[in-house]
C-alpha cells in the first residue's frame, strides 16, 4: 500500500474539515426551503459563474480528460467550443423564462403544459442522469486515490459522499454555492500546477511536447467531414456538446435552481457566461496535461509498464494487448506518484476532490429539491409544514448520496470514465430536452400530441441505444449512429415529430 506523507495527509484532512465547516457556518441561516434550495436569492452573479465552473469540472474533466487526451487526442474538446451558443441561447431565452414563472422545479411548467405525465418523466430523467453523473465521478475520484495511497475504492466513495453529504444537507444550496468558489479556484490552481510539473520534467520542455504531441497527431480535433456520422468527428462531437450543453444551461436542475438563486435576471446570465469564460480556456489546459503526459511516457517508456501490467492483470489479458486506451485514466494518478512532490501532492488531492465534490454536491442539493417539489409534495402531502419540508429535504438529500455512492461502486472496472459518462447523458437527456424544447416553442401542441412525440422519442433513443445488441442475422437493423448521436436524434424526434403531429392533426380537425 503506498502512504503518503503526513503533510500531504494533513493538508488532505484541513480541505475535508473546511469544506464541512462551511456547512456548519451556514446551517445557522438555513432554516427554511427558500434558503436550502436558492439561497433566499442572494449570490451575486460573478460566484454563481465559479460555481457553475466548478460543477461542469467534475472529476471526469480532472481525470477522463487528460485520460482521453493520453489514449487518443484533443477531439473531445470540441465539446468545449459548443459551450458559448448553448450559453448564448440559454441566458437569452431560457433565464428569463425561469425568472418570470419563478418556480424552484425546472420541471413544474411541463405539468402546466402538457399535463402531471410530463413533469414526472421529465424529473424521472433528470435524476437518472444525476445518479449517472454523481457514480460516475464517485467512481473518478476513488480510482485516482486508490492509486495514490492504495485504500479501497469502495471506502473512499463512502468516506468521501459522508464528508459531501454533511455539508450539503447543513448548508443547503448557500453553503453548496460558497464552497464551489473555493473548489473551482482550488481545481485551477491544481491543473495549472499538474501543467506546470509535466513540462518541467520533459527533456526540453515545452518544446518536446509541441514536437511529440504534432508527430503523434494528438493536437487532431478529428475528422471535419460533414457526412459522416458513425464515429466521433468534429461535427459529431459539437452536436453533442451543443444539445448537452443547451440541456445543462437550458433545463438541468442544478442550473435552473442557481438562476434563482442569483439576484436578479442580470446576475443569472451574467453567471451563465462567467462559466463559459472560466471553463474553455481551463478544459483546454486538462487536454494539454493528457497530451504531455503521453509526451513524458514516451520519453520514459519503462515508467509506464507499471500500469501496463495492472490494467493487463485486471481484464486477464497478456499486457501485449493492452493499448493506451485502455490506461488512459490511469496514467495521470501513476504520474502523480511518481514525481509530484511532496505538499504539492496534498494540494493537488485536494484539487481532485474539489472537482469531485462540487459536481456531487450540487447533484445532491437539487435532487433533493426536485424529490421535494415533484414527488413529496404532489403525491404524498400536499399541505407539508415548513418543519417538514427541511425534514424532506435533509433525508432526500441523504439518500440520494447513498445511491450516488452505490452507482459509482457499480461502474468500478469501466474503460473510460469520460466514454461513460457522455453515453449516459446522452440517453437520459434526449428525451427531456426535446419534450422542453416542444413545450416552449410549439404552442399549438397539446398534451395528446406531446404524449405521441415522447413515446416516438423514447422508441428511437432505445432503438439507438441498444440496437448493438441484436444477432447478426439482424446487423442490418443496427444503428449506423455514433452513440453520441443519441441526445441529437433523440431531441429532435420528439420535437419535430410534436410539431408535425400537430399539424396533422390541425388539418385533420380542421
Amino acid at each position: 500500500m503506498n502512504v503518503l506523507p503526513i503533510i500531504d495527509l494533513a493538508i488532505i484532512g484541513v480541505y475535508l474539515l473546511g469544506m464541512v465547516g462551511v456547512g456548519v457556518y451556514f446551517s445557522r441561516r438555513n432554516n427554511s426551503t427558500d434558503q436550502f434550495t436558492k439561497a433566499s436569492g442572494h449570490i451575486p452573479g460573478w460566484a454563481l459563474g465559479i460555481s457553475m465552473y466548478a460543477t461542469f469540472l467534475s472529476s471526469n474533466t480532472f481525470l477522463g480528460v487528460p485520460g482521453k487526451a493520453f489514449g487518443s487526442n484533443w477531439n473531445s474538446f470540441v465539446f468545449s467550443l459548443s459551450m458559448p451558443l448553448a450559453a448564448w441561447i440559454a441566458a437569452k431565452y431560457f433565464v428569463p423564462f425561469y425568472r418570470k414563472r419563478g418556480e424552484i422545479s425546472a420541471y413544474t411548467h411541463l405539468e402546466h403544459r402538457f399535463g402531471p405525465w410530463a413533469r414526472t418523466y421529465a424529473m424521472v430523467c433528470f435524476v437518472l442522469t444525476q445518479l449517472a453523473r454523481m457514480g460516475s465521478i464517485f467512481f473518478g475520484i476513488a480510482l485516482a486515490l486508490e492509486a495514490l495511497t492504495g485504500i479501497d475504492m469502495r471506502s473512499i466513495m463512502m468516506v468521501s459522499g459522508v464528508c459531501i453529504m454533511l455539508y450539503t444537507m447543513l448548508g443547503g444550496m448557500e453553503a453548496v454555492i460558497w464552497t464551489e468558489v473555493a473548489q473551482g479556484i482550488i481545481q485551477t490552481v491544481g491543473a495549472i500546477m499538474v501543467m506546470a510539473i509535466v513540462i518541467i520534467e520533459m527533456d526540453n520542455g515545452f518544446s518536446d511536447i509541441i514536437s511529440i504531441g504534432t508527430a503523434n497527431q494528438k493536437f487532431s480535433l478529428g475528422s471535419f467531414s460533414v457526412t459522416d456520422f458513425t464515429s466521433a468527428t468534429f461535427w459529431v462531437i459539437f452536436l453533442y456538446g451543443f444539445f448537452i450543453n443547451l440541456n445543462n444551461f437550458g433545463i438541468d436542475q442544478n442550473y435552473v435552481q442557481r438562476y434563482h438563486a442569483a439576484k436578479n435576471e442580470k446576475e443569472a446570465s451574467r453567471g451563465i457566461w462567467q462559466c463559459v469564460y472560466w471553463y474553455l480556456p481551463v478544459s483546454l489546459v486538462f487536454f494539454f496535461i493528457g497530451t504531455s503526459l503521453f509526451a513524458y511516457y514516451q520519453q520514459h517508456p519503462e515508467l509506464i509498464e507499471a500500469v501496463k501490467q495492472q490494467v493487463a492483470t485486471d481484464k486477464g489479458i497478456d499486457v501485449a494487448m493492452v493499448t493506451a486506451a485502455d490506461y488512459g485514466d490511469k496514467v495521470f494518478p501513476h504520474f502523480m506518484v511518481t514525481k509530484v512532490p511532496r505538499g504539492l501532492l496534498g494540494l493537488i488531492i485536494a484539487a481532485m476532490l474539489s472537482a469531485a465534490m462540487s459536481t456531487i454536491s450540487s447533484g445532491m442539493n437539487t435532487s433533493a429539491t426536485v424529490f421535494l417539489k415533484d414527488i413529496y409534495m404532489r403525491f404524498v402531502d400536499r399541505n407539508v409544514t415548513p418543519k417538514k419540508e427541511m425534514l424532506v429535504l435533509y433525508v432526500s438529500t441523504g439518500l440520494i448520496g447513498v445511491f450516488a455512492i452505490v452507482t459509482g461502486i457499480a461502474m468500478i472496472g469501466v474503460k473510460s470514465i469520460l466514454d461513460l459518462w457522455w453515453q449516459l447523458a446522452g440517453i437520459f437527456s434526449g428525451g427531456m430536452l426535446g419534450l422542453f424544447l416542444l413545450g416552449m416553442i410549439s404552442k399549438g401542441t397539446g398534451n395528446t400530441t406531446a404524449k405521441l412525440a415522447t413515446t416516438i422519442g423514447i422508441l428511437v433513443i432505445l432503438w439507438m441505444t441498444f440496437s448493438n445488441l441484436l444477432p447478426e442475422q439482424y446487423s442490418g437493423l443496427r444503428n449506423p449512429l455514433h452513440l453520441n448521436m443519441v441526445i441529437v436524434i433523440g431531441t429532435l424526434s420528439i420535437f419535430l415529430s410534436g410539431i408535425l403531429i400537430a399539424k396533422i392533426r390541425g388539418v385533420t380537425s380542421s
